[in-house]
């Protein structure tokens, strides 16, 4: 296998040709690739890379990866194309990360753990905004309060979608809103919780979401109940709850394909909006005997921290990476990691 090898999936998405445009700055040379003949090539000429072309087949993938140190699996809705891509990265002994947040995705990669550990290849999803530096946070609670019993988690930000997250967040309607109680993943209604949290940037209405830390912050600090929440106005917050009415209907293949056509038109959000846009990230983390310990930390727009957290984990891969194994992001680079990002600031921690 050639060293620093980096092959990037999907390059010619949003995010992808983001964290394409990234890798080149950084003086990287990857591999960019993708199922769009003309979009791949296009791009790689412009940046002048060299491109491949091929489907989320295992096989196809295989025979693509045998000179590939490390894949950034940019592709979505992940839940239909990171199985296919893990398991080519384990027979071709490819490190992966990819900047999923469906918690579904999650839970697979961590049941690939004993066969990546075997491969010695790493498996790392949730490699950018989702979510890394909720993660962060979550361990840092941890480590302050060892015997947190609850974890809320939660970000605020003004930033746009991209056509991928937005066709993501769609297939996510059907599926209800995720909790961790217990230790067990439940499904509960859309915003089935509120409540008042300053995120770092005054108090504000927040509804709860199915976020990817519901799955990743468990395997990160074995705390056994968590919730993840995001600011929404009581207006919007009720116009989600009044979807649990009509939430089988929207898993409906029809409606499905429309509701994703029309997510596909959105453009995500231009360089000086990014740069505008930072995202205040909040934590709380209680134990048995109603003791609270809160997080807070400012980053940038969660798409800058993908291209850059991203970046930074393959970087890291590329040159030492740790025996093989599924991982969360703190647990592949720590929990000050996100201090590291650009635009981060510093993790803060209050007791009451």
């Amino acid at each position: 296998m050639n060293h620093d090898r980096l092959l990037i999936y999907g390059a010619y998405g949003y995010t992808g040709d983001l964290i394409a445009r990234g890798a080149v700055a950084q003086g990287l040379r990857p591999v960019l690739a993708g199922r769009n003949e003309r979009r791949v090539g296009a791009l790689a000429q412009e940046l002048d890379c060299e491109a491949r072309t091929f489907d989320l087949d295992s096989d196809a993938i295989t025979g693509q990866l045998g000179d590939i140190d490390v894949v950034i699996h940019c592709a979505g809705p992940f839940s239909a194309t990171a199985p296919a891509m893990m398991a080519a990265c384990l027979a071709t002994g490819t490190h992966y990360l990819d900047i999923t947040g469906e918690i579904e995705v999650f839970e697979y990669l961590f049941r690939q753990h004993e066969a990546a550990a075997a491969a010695g290849v790493v498996l790392c999803s949730g490699a950018g905004f989702d979510v890394v530096p909720t993660d962060c946070v979550a361990v840092r609670l941890s480590e302050e309060m060892p015997d947190a019993t609850s974890l809320a988690l939660g970000f605020d930000t003004r930033s746009g979608l991209s056509p991928g997250t937005a066709k993501t967040t769609v297939e996510g309607l059907a599926a209800g809103g995720k909790i961790r109680r217990g230790g067990q993943i439940e499904t509960v209604k859309l915003a089935a919780e509120t409540r008042r949290i300053d995120f770092g940037d005054g108090e504000k209405a927040a509804m709860s979401i199915p976020w990817g830390d519901v799955s990743t912050a468990y395997h990160s600090t074995g705390i056994p109940d968590i919730r993840v929440f995001m600011p929404m106005s009581p207006r919007r917050i009720k116009q989600v709850q009044r979807l649990n009415m009509i939430r089988p209907v929207l898993g409906l293949g029809p409606v499905q394909r429309f509701l994703k056509k029309r997510a596909g038109q959105i453009n995500g959000p231009d360089a000086e909006t990014r740069d505008w846009q930072a995202t205040h990230v909040w934590g709380e983390a209680k134990n048995a005997q109603g003791q609270t310990c809160t997080a807070r930390i400012k980053v940038a727009n969660g798409y800058t921290v993908t291209r850059d957290a991203s970046l930074a984990l393959a970087q890291k891969l590329l040159g030492e990476a740790p025996a093989g194994g599924a991982y969360t992001p703190s647990k592949l680079a720590g929990s000050s990691f996100v201090e590291t990002l650009p635009g981060s600031g510093r993790i803060t921690i209050t007791r009451a």
